[in-house]
């Protein structure tokens, strides 16, 4: 029997779905590359923003055609949208022909329940966001590319006030050392460059681990060092990171590793510390300058990216203005800028002063036009320079070019031939735009 996935979301569900393909194909399933050629169907879902589950629910309706015409066709919906509350009355509405529901931490159990079904067993929910039985070793079929993806650890205890991940990930829980750096070493082994680490917030690594016990747990700075010294590994990224839990003295620790010390994306979400309190974010803008002090004490070169959220819940006009003010300040290479929408089951949904569409468009107007002024200063000041670039394939607009990554993260628009992929080159920078860099 062929499966087919499809996934929605972020670089965690990306991951999982990596997963999923490894527990299928360890049963026996083949990949196949469309619907119409699957025996199952996958979907892997996202609630983050009510607009994505949106999405979602609408590609799940239009398989209700596929399950008419093959009726023997199994679909199976799994991820985050399953732990929700609400998942009950939403499957009557618009997911009777799913057979088979599974929450983040079920996914490992998918060709037991695709047997059962077989067997006539009926539709098989089970959701739960315990993630403490989930097993630290799990097969995954990586997606092509120079980037292997690894999770430290699974779920958060932030629960900041607009983000419903905490809801439907489950408690924070950290992976044993040894099963991430078996990990990373198979991927070095099958040949990537470069190591993405993955969690909710990878720096309160083995938090868990001390507080169940273990005094001798490793932190995330342990987990960085081991990750570096594996032999293949040139570059090692890592995300979300989470300023409460960022200190000077990681900045440090990470100013002595060559494959990290480049490139750091902080969220900041706001420059206002009115806001950050609603945002239950656990700093104040204070303490996230004085981490950004250090990186650029310690590692001028490094390139520095965030997260930026406009129009919460009672932002007032000055408010805002101290973001602008404050990012002003920081002087990001980049910014991931966001329009705040609700999320049902959130705090922040609840809030009074919800605020009107065109003006959290206004905001994120003028917000962008200072990131996007400041993103190209820095850019230009590449020209001239040689960087090290790990080619990552073909651009996506224009084959005739290839795309590639500093070890800052700055993407390099240059030529190249496909047996340059995967390998880091030494490349001068001729030109700058807002988003990328150009070389020869």
């Amino acid at each position: 029997m062929r499966f087919y996935i499809k996934t929605f979301g972020c670089q965690m569900n990306e991951h999982d779905s990596e997963i999923i393909a490894g527990v299928l194909q360890q049963a026996g399933y083949q990949p196949c590359g469309s619907v119409d050629e699957a025996d199952i169907i996958v979907v892997n879902t996202c609630c983050i923003r009510e607009s994505a589950e949106n999405k979602i629910w609408g590609y799940i309706g239009n398989l209700k055609n596929v399950k008419y015409q093959r009726p023997g066709v199994i679909i199976a919906m799994l991820g985050c949208m399953t732990q929700q509350s609400t998942i009950g009355g939403a499957l009557k509405r618009y997911g009777s022909h799913i057979d088979i529901v599974l929450g983040t931490y079920q996914q490992h159990r998918l060709p037991e329940y695709i047997s059962r079904v077989i067997a006539g067993s009926g539709r098989i929910v089970d959701v739960s966001e315990d993630n403490r039985d989930f097993p630290d070793e799990l097969p995954a079929v990586r997606a092509a590319g120079v980037t292997t993806q690894v999770n430290i650890s699974y779920g958060c205890n932030n629960f900041c006030s607009y983000c419903i991940v905490p809801y439907v990930r489950g408690r924070e829980r950290s992976r044993s050392l040894a099963a991430i750096l078996a990990e990373v070493r198979e991927a070095a082994a099958a040949g990537s460059r470069e190591v993405m680490l993955l969690g909710q917030n990878v720096n309160s690594y083995g938090k868990d681990l001390r507080r169940a016990g273990d005094a001798a747990a490793p932190d995330f700075a342990a987990v960085l060092r081991e990750v570096c010294a594996v032999p293949g590994i040139a570059r090692v990224r890592y995300m979300s990171s989470h300023p409460r839990d960022f200190s000077p003295a990681l900045v440090d620790e990470i100013s002595l590793l060559p494959q990290a010390r480049s490139y750091y994306h902080l969220p900041l979400q706001s420059g206002c510390d009115k806001t950050l309190r609603a945002m239950n974010r656990g700093y104040d803008t204070a303490h996230y300058a004085a981490i950004l002090d250090r990186i650029r004490l310690q590692t001028p070169e490094a390139a520095v990216t965030t997260d930026i959220i406009v129009g919460f819940p009672g932002e007032t006009d000055e408010d805002f203005q101290a973001t602008l003010d404050f990012m002003a300040r920081c002087r990001f290479d980049a910014a991931y800028t966001f329009i705040y929408s609700p999320r049902a089951g959130t705090p922040a949904a609840k809030m009074a002063e919800q605020l009107p569409l065109s003006v959290k468009k206004e905001r994120l107007r003028r917000l962008t036009e200072l990131q996007n002024s400041i993103s190209l200063e820095k850019n230009l000041a590449y020209v001239g320079r040689t960087e090290q670039v790990l080619l990552e394939g073909p651009s996506k607009t224009d084959p005739a070019f290839f795309t590639g990554r500093t070890a800052g993260n700055k993407i390099v628009i240059c030529p190249g031939d496909a047996g340059a992929v995967n390998e880091i080159v030494p490349l001068t920078i001729t030109g700058a735009k807002t988003w990328h860099l150009e070389a020869l």
